[in-house]
Order: C-alpha cells, then structure tokens, then sequence
C-alpha cells in the first residue's frame, strides 16, 4: 500500500508521508524539560502539526528509550460545549483519561475508577483528585493535554489551577512534566469567567509553566523531502522547480504543503510518469503521458485563505512571523 499526502488529522508514518514528527521541535529541549519535572506549553496554528508531533513523543517515552516513564495523551476538546458548568467539563476529561489509561497505558483498573469519579460532586477537585491517583500507580507519569484552549470560562480555570495546585507534589503523587497544547499561549488568554468579576489571564492562573515552545512551520529541506519521498517510492518525479513553488506560495504552512501534491496527485492519477508545475496562464505543461501543477492547486487553496483567513480546517492566512527565507532555517521555540 503506498503512501500518501495528509490534510486530515494526525500523520500515520506507515501511510502518510512525513517530515518525522519528532525532528518538528528540538526534542533534547523538550526532553530536558521533562526530565526536570516541568510543565510547559507547545502551541502553533491549526493543521500545523503539533498533534502528531505529541503522539510520537507520547510513543518515544512509554517505549523506555528515554527512561521509565508512563506518558498519556488526551484531548479535551470535548469538554468545550460543557462551556462553565465546570462538573460536566470535568466528567468530559475523566473520560479521556479513561480511554487512555486503559488504551494506551493498559490499566483498566484505574479507567474504570476514572468512569465512575462523581466530577459532578467535587468539580473543583475532580481532576486534581484524579491526577493524584494516577500519579502514583506506577512511574512517573507525563500528561499531555492538547487543545486546552477549547476551554472556556471557569471551567479553564478549574483545570489550570487544579493543576497548579498539584504541581508541588509532582513527581509522586502528581504528573511529573504537563504539556499544554494549544493554538496559542496561555500567557496570550484572556479567560472571561461568570465566577471572576475581572478578566483573568493565562499568566496568572498557571503561573507554574516554565518555558512555550512554539512549533515552526517546513523549512524548504523540508518540502523537498515531503515531495521526494512521494517520487522515491512511487517512481513519479514533480517537474523541476515543483518544491520552489510550493515553498515560495505556501510558506512551508504543513496543510498547504501536503494539499497541493495531494490534489495533483490525485488528479493526474498515480500512473503519471510526472507530475508538473503550472505556468501563470493557468495551463498546465505536458511530461511524457500526464502530468498537473502544483501551482493551479495552491491559487485555489490560497484564494480561499484570501477570503476566510484561515487554512481549510482553521489555519493562519499569513506565513507566521519568523518563518525563515528559502534556504533558512528551522522556526525555534519560543520561550516565554
């Protein structure tokens, strides 16, 4: 089965082609955060990669490359139409944390004490509650929490200073090293809760994060890669100047990066001998039996990007400040 270019969701390296998850951040960093018993925030714009890159480093650690670690990954998203009815939105995350305990971490026991918590009854205390138990059933445990700023209002809250307020007690009876992950950074939210009379910041209710790593876009090695892995497994090459096109018209923005070769791909069908790069009439040059452009694709996607200001599936319309020039390198973190 070949590969192929993804839009939709989180690489699968055995059926998607990928820049490899793990080189998109500079793992001693992360690695050295969490060896020191650190929380800390990973954030970028939609459909850029961070999703992938947390299951890979979620992998490297419980496979013990890196030490004895438990390490959990969950998405709570869906507790985000519990909008402040913090007990709901706690019941929401316990069961995440369930389906991860006992799908990843094979520990039923503990998923089935998860289910059955009565977050309704201790809302403010639920998940610290639940973190303590888990914490210290085994290892060290490190929880990654991603699209915690689909959150709102007092029930961000709640989380953020559950957190805190368990931090003192990591690594034995509290997660050793918590990512959050999000579009943005905590420091940037502004959390309007019915509780709180002012508006409270990110900053201030999780005042413990040591560092916000922020994830880059492809450098132009990394485009180049993307497309050559394409002609090196199926023997179909892109027309000389294809990934200069895609690099100059996409910003090496990871969506827009694999939606051109995608559409083209699939459009020319995999029989093509080449698939080509477009001239500005819109026409396509011919290469031995077929062949399409990258650029015709990339005009649409970016005329819709004109007209939403977002990627499909909510990315940024401008290439992100600091995005290198053809030829630079990788975007660092930023710490915060």
């Amino acid at each position: 089965m070949h590969r192929f270019f993804n839009t939709a969701g989180p690489v699968r390296p055995e059926r998607d082609y990928c820049v490899p998850p793990l080189e998109r951040f500079d793992l001693d960093v992360v690695l050295g955060l969490i060896r020191n018993d650190r929380y800390f925030v990973l954030h970028a714009p939609r459909q850029t990669g961070k999703t992938s890159s947390l299951l890979a480093l979620r992998d490297l650690l419980n496979s013990g490359a890196e030490g004895d670690y438990r390490c959990a990954y969950i998405n709570v998203e869906t507790a985000q139409t519990a909008r402040e009815d913090v007990g709901r939105a706690m019941g929401a995350v316990a069961v995440q944390i369930a389906g991860e305990a006992e799908d990843t971490l094979g520990e039923p026991e503990f998923a089935e004490a998860a289910l059955q918590y009565d977050a309704e009854r201790r809302p403010h205390s639920a998940l610290w509650a639940l973190l303590r138990k888990w914490a210290r059933a085994g290892p060290p445990l490190v929880l990654m929490i991603d699209e915690i700023d689909a959150m709102v209002g007092d029930s961000l809250v709640s989380v953020l200073r559950q957190l805190r307020t368990g931090y003192a007690h990591r690594p034995e009876a509290f997660p050793q090293s918590v990512i959050l992950c999000g579009v943005r950074d905590v420091r940037d939210y502004r959390i309007r809760a019915s509780s709180e009379a002012e508006v409270i910041t990110g900053g201030s209710a999780f005042n413990i994060k040591a560092e916000s790593l922020r994830l880059g876009d492809f450098t132009r090695a990394d485009v180049e890669t993307l497309l050559g892995q394409h002609t090196t497994e199926t023997g179909q090459a892109f027309a000389p100047g294809a990934v200069e096109v895609v690099w100059a018209q996409t910003c090496g923005q990871p969506w827009l990066v694999n939606a051109a070769p995608r559409a083209d791909v699939r459009a020319s069908g995999r029989d093509a001998a080449t698939v080509g790069v477009v001239r500005r009439s819109g026409r396509y040059p011919r290469h031995g039996r077929a062949a399409v452009g990258v650029s015709g694709v990339l005009s649409r996607k970016l005329g819709a990007l004109d007209r939403t200001g977002t990627v499909p599936g909510g990315g940024p319309a401008a290439c992100p400040a600091g995005v290198p020039a053809p030829g630079g390198e990788r975007q660092g973190p930023d710490r915060a």
